[in-house]
């Protein structure tokens, strides 16, 4: 049976050292101007979505030309910059997004390859063990802890054949 390699790539320690220096200078950026919610308070929180945007544009226009009708009790001035650093952020965090998005597709093609390539090699030591082939029970014993309940059966089939051979 062919493996299907989902994906061939490698990253050199350059690489690795120009994505840690840029990670590390947009940390440094935006330290003091961002905050990280709790899982609560992000379900406390909520996002401006399409509809929502448009109205609170109109709300900002009419806010505009009708300076009066603000109530003392709002900060427009705050308002203003928490529309234009969204506004600013926005692009930033859809480029953010889809780097995420390609480094995390990465990753689950990686580990796909990875563990069944891992899986691929535990099968034939299972297989190879009940055949008896020296040095392998003890390999798949330890990997067989990974499936618990699994392996007692053949772990208890590879004794009783090895302990009628000695009879």
């Amino acid at each position: 049976m062919a493996m299907n390699n989902l994906i061939s790539t490698s990253f050199s320690s350059e690489d690795l050292k120009k994505i840690n220096h840029a990670l590390t200078t947009i940390e440094d950026t935006i330290s003091g101007k961002v905050i990280n919610l709790t899982a609560d308070e992000r379900q406390q929180y909520g996002k401006l979505g399409n509809k929502t945007e448009n109205w609170v544009k109109k709300v900002n226009q009419y806010m505009e030309q009708k300076p009066e009708l603000v109530p003392f009790y709002l900060d427009k001035e705050e308002f203003d910059k928490d529309t234009q650093a969204r506004e600013d952020i926005i692009p930033v965090l859809r480029r953010m997004t889809s780097v995420f998005e390609s480094l995390d597709d990465t990753s689950k093609l990686l580990s796909t390859d990875i563990y069944n390539a891992a899986i691929a090699y535990y099968r034939n030591i299972k297989l190879i063990s009940q055949q008896n082939v020296p040095g392998t029970s003890n390999i798949y014993s330890d990997l067989s802890s990974q499936f618990p309940g699994r392996s007692s059966a053949v772990l208890e089939q590879n004794k009783s054949s090895s302990s009628s051979k000695d009879q």
